[in-house]
Parts: structure tokens; sequence; C-alpha cells
């Protein structure tokens, strides 16, 4: 009997040890939970959207081409104002930015001839002639790699103000730049010797500099 009551007495404190063993584990894995961060996972779909991509898409074809047609001044008409003096050309057709310093952002517009043109480059270009004389009298743009902020500048759709800062406000040059660049012809069509219309931006420091336009259309006229 004696040893029965042992047996039993023995089973009682087995039970009761891993009682609390159970109970000791259980609360050392509740410690760890509640000390770990749990991190939500974000899906990039629905990451906000680039500001700077964002309003080059809103406002290149809605606002800034329209708005370039609307004043646009003929290249030929432009360079025979600017000859009678760059101050009064640009206050009479154009938008000066960064102060006297600054050079005069003109919409331009035209018809032309390409007598020249450079694809090797990534800066590539094409030299027109605007008035018939067989000679190159500006410059168009055609990327990728291009020069200036004429269609940030040229408009008013684009206020400093309202973005971050100097390094966003660069961005949204550039941006403009490549969405006027993806529109353009690409480099398999060939240029030179064509007639083409024209429709941009330049900006002007001085009077006999030649203008290097950044244009966001160029069409091949037939």
């Amino acid at each position: 009997m004696q040893n029965a009551s042992r047996v039993v007495s023995a089973l009682k404190e087995m039970r009761v040890t891993m009682k609390i063993r159970t109970l000791f584990v259980a609360s050392l894995l509740a410690a760890s939970v509640s000390g770990c961060k749990l991190v939500k996972t974000v899906d990039a779909s629905s990451a906000a959207a680039d500001p700077i991509a964002e309003t080059v898409e809103t406002t290149f074809d809605a606002k800034l081409v329209p708005a370039l047609k609307e004043k646009a001044v003929d290249i030929v008409a432009l360079q025979d104002a600017i000859k009678a003096g760059l101050d009064k050309a640009g206050e009479s057709h154009g938008v000066r930015v960064g102060g006297a310093g600054g050079g005069w952002n003109f919409p331009v517009k035209g018809s032309a001839t390409v007598v020249d043109e450079n694809r090797a480059s990534k800066a590539a270009t094409a030299d027109i002639d605007v008035d018939g004389d067989g000679k190159a009298d500006a410059t168009l743009q055609l990327g990728p790699v291009v020069k200036g902020t004429a269609l940030r500048d040229t408009t008013n759709l684009y206020d400093f103000s309202t973005f971050r800062d100097q390094i966003e406000y660069a961005r949204l040059g550039r941006a403009l730049n490549d969405k006027a660049i993806s529109k353009l012809p690409s480099a398999d069509t060939p240029l030179k010797g064509k007639k083409v219309n024209f429709l941009g931006a330049v900006v002007i420091r001085s009077a006999g500099e030649k203008p290097l336009i950044m244009p966001v259309s160029i069409e091949v006229a037939p």
C-alpha cells in the first residue's frame, strides 16, 4: 500500500512540474511576441505616384502644348525683332526668368529646311534654314540629351513656389524635356534635306546667338 501511495504522489508531482514548465514556456513566448514589431507589407502598386511624373502627364498635352501654340512667334519674325533689341523683343513676346541677368524664353514655331543633322551624339540636333538662304539659322534639339529648361519657363504653368525646392523644380524641367523628346521623330527617320514644321520654346541670352530650340513637335512636310 505504501508503495502505491508513493507512486500516486510521484505522479502528482510530475503533473505539477509539467504544468509549471508549460506555463513558463508560454510566458516566454508571449514576452517574445510582445517585443516584436509587426511590419506591414506595402504593395508597390499602392505607393504614391511620383508628383513630377504626374504633373508632366496631366499638363504636357492638355496645357503646355496648347499654350505654346497660342503664343508661339514665328522664328523669322522673332529673329527680326531681336535685331531691333533683345529686351524689347522679350517684353513683347517672351518671359524672363532669373531677373535682369536671365535669358528671355520665347515660344516659337516655324517652317524650315533641315540642312544638317547630327544623330551620332546623344545630344542629337538638326540645323535648320528658316529664311531660305541655304544656311543654318537655328538648331532643333533631338535628344535624348538636351539643354535648358525653356519648356518649363516659357509659360506660366509651372510656378516655382508650388514645388518643394529647387531640386524638384529642376526635375520638372528634365521631365518635360524627356516627354518632348519622346514625341519627336526617331533616329531612324532622316531629316536632312526635308522641310519640317516645328513648335517649341527657346531661351535667348544675347542678340547674336543662334537659337537652340527645344521642340515639342516636329512634322515632316509632305
